[in-house]
């Protein structure tokens, strides 16, 4: 377990506390809904960050097929195969 230190200002310190807001299992309550809220908040914007990228076109099957033998003709080619 770690201790963790923190200055508040006396009458929200004391507010807190008459809540029950300072108790440990209530701050690793809080704590972990943050994490939480904070990693969906990282995954949506991720998520806005790829749909602003200009995406090429869907390739066709045939399209991925011919790239593929074209990648392995320059694999062959480089080994000496």
């Amino acid at each position: 377990m770690t201790t963790v230190q923190i200055t508040l200002p006396d009458q929200l310190a004391q507010e807190a506390q008459r809540a029950g807001l300072l108790s440990s299992t209530q701050l690793e309550r809080w704590l972990r809904e943050q994490l939480k809220i904070q990693r969906v908040d990282e995954l949506f914007s991720a998520m806005d960050r790829m749909a602003a990228i200009d995406q090429p076109a869907v390739m066709s099957p045939e399209e991925v097929a011919q790239e593929i033998a074209t990648m392995r003709a320059e694999r062959r080619a480089k080994s000496g195969a």
